[in-house]
C-alpha cells in the first residue's frame, strides 16, 4: 500500500460516518495521524478504534459545530493539541440536509442550515489556515455536492449552502495559495451510506438513473479524491473543485437505438 500522507496531521470534521468516516479511514491508511470529529461519541470511538486495529494513528474529539467563531477554534485548538501543535490537512466535511423545500423552509431552519454548512468551516479555516502558513504551507479540502450547478425541485437551501463552499473553495485559493495553503473541493455525487440496508433503494438511487455510472457512489470513492488532494500528487492543483459523482453533471447520456449497440 502507498504512503502518500505519512508524517502528516489530519484533522475531517463529521467523520464519525458515511463520508468523513471513509475519508479518516482512508488518510490513516495513508500514513496520516488523523483527528475524527463530530458529535456521537459512540461512533467516534468505532472510527477511531477500527483505525487503529487497521495500525493507523487516529484520536477523537468531540465538536458540535453550531457556527459559532468559538466552536471552531475550540476544535482547532484541540486537534492541534492532539497533533503535536500542527494541523497539516483539514477536510471540511461537516454538514447537514434538511428534507425541505423553499416553502417549507423557516428561519431557524435557515440559520442552523447555515451555520452548520457553511459558517462552522469559514470560522474553522479562518482558525486552521494561519497556523498552516506560519507551519509553511498546508491543505485545506471542502466537501461541494453535485446538487450545487445541477438543479433538483427540492433541497434549495442545501444547494445553495454547497454553492457557497465550491465558491469559498476558489477564493481561498487564492488568498491562502501563494501563502502555501493549497484549497481545493470535492463534490460528490449521490452516495450510498453503506450502514444501510442494500436490499432497499433509496429514493435517491433513480437520481443516478441514465448517468455513465448507472447507480450510487460508495462514500470510498470520495476518500479516494480527498487522498490524492491532500497528497504531493495535487501539487499543482489549486481552486478545483473534483466531480465524484458517475457522472451526473457533466454528461448527459442519452439512449442508443439498437442498431447502435453491442
Amino acid at each position: 500500500m502507498s504512503r502518500r500522507l505519512e508524517h502528516r496531521t489530519a484533522l475531517i470534521t463529521g467523520s464519525t460516518s458515511n463520508i468523513g468516516r471513509s475519508i479518516a479511514v482512508a488518510f490513516a491508511g495513508e500514513g496520516a495521524r488523523v483527528i475524527v470529529s463530530g458529535r456521537d461519541d459512540t461512533r467516534g470511538a468505532a472510527v477511531v478504534a477500527r483505525i487503529r486495529d487497521a495500525g493507523g494513528t487516529a484520536d477523537y474529539v468531540h465538536a458540535n459545530l453550531d457556527g459559532t467563531a468559538s466552536a471552531s477554534r475550540a476544535l482547532a485548538d484541540a486537534a492541534s493539541d492532539l497533533l503535536g501543535g500542527r494541523i497539516d490537512i483539514l477536510v471540511n466535511n461537516a454538514g447537514i440536509f434538511p428534507p425541505a423545500t423553499t416553502l417549507t423552509a423557516d428561519d431557524a431552519m435557515f440559520d442552523r442550515v447555515y451555520a452548520v454548512n457553511v459558517k462552522a468551516p469559514f470560522f474553522l479555516t479562518q482558525a486552521v489556515a494561519p497556523r498552516m502558513v506560519d507551519a509553511g504551507g498546508g491543505i485545506i479540502i471542502n466537501l461541494g455536492s453535485w446538487v450545487a450547478r445541477l438543479s433538483v425541485p427540492v433541497g434549495a437551501l442545501y444547494a445553495s449552502t454547497k454553492g457557497a463552499m465550491e465558491t469559498l473553495t476558489r477564493a481561498w485559493a487564492a488568498e491562502f495559495g501563494p501563502q502555501g495553503v493549497r484549497v481545493n473541493a470535492v463534490s460528490p455525487g449521490v452516495i450510498a451510506n453503506p450502514d444501510r440496508d442494500p436490499a432497499v433503494e433509496h429514493p435517491a438511487d433513480a437520481l443516478m438513473r441514465g448517468t455513465p455510472a448507472g447507480w450510487s457512489g460508495h462514500p470510498d470513492a470520495i476518500a479516494a479524491a480527498a487522498v490524492y488532494l491532500a497528497s504531493d500528487d495535487a501539487a499543482f492543483v489549486h481552486g478545483a473543485v473534483v466531480d465524484v459523482d458517475g457522472g451526473r453533471v457533466g454528461v448527459a447520456v442519452i439512449a442508443q437505438p439498437a442498431s447502435f449497440r453491442g
